[in-house]
C-alpha cells in the first residue's frame, strides 16, 4: 500500500509562483517513476511532468520552461515548482507514483490562478 499525501496548493495572481510538495510513504525509490497531473471539471486528468528515479524528467508542452520537477529520495517526496502561472494553469494537482507496476494518487491540492 502506498500514500502519497500532497501540499502547496493555494491562490496566487497570475505570473506568481506555488511550489507543492508530495510526501510518499514509502522510499521513493520504490517508485520507477513519480509525478504530477492534474484535472478541471469535465475533463481528462492530464500529465504536468514526471520524473524517474534516475532522473529524468518529462513535461507536459503547456508547462515547458515554467514548471520544474524535482525528487527528494532521502525525503521520500516529489515537488513542482510552478512559475509564471498563468489562469489556465487553474486545477486540482495530484501526486502520482509508479510503485509494482500500480500507479498510486494522492488526494488533490487546488491550484487557482487569477487574472
Amino acid at each position: 500500500q502506498v500514500q502519497l499525501v500532497e501540499s502547496g496548493g493555494g491562490l496566487v495572481q497570475a505570473g506568481g509562483s506555488l511550489r507543492l510538495s508530495c510526501v510518499a510513504s514509502r522510499s521513493a525509490f520504490s517508485f520507477n517513476r513519480m509525478g504530477w497531473y492534474r484535472q478541471v471539471p469535465g475533463k481528462q486528468r492530464e500529465l504536468v511532468a514526471t520524473i524517474t528515479t534516475g532522473g529524468s524528467t518529462n513535461y507536459a508542452d503547456s508547462v515547458k520552461g515554467r514548471f520544474t520537477i524535482s525528487r527528494d529520495n532521502a525525503k521520500n517526496s516529489v515537488d513542482l515548482q510552478m512559475n509564471s502561472l498563468k489562469p489556465e494553469d487553474t486545477a486540482v494537482y495530484y501526486c502520482t507514483a509508479l510503485y509494482y507496476g500500480s500507479n498510486y494518487w494522492g488526494q488533490g491540492t487546488q491550484v487557482t490562478v487569477s487574472s
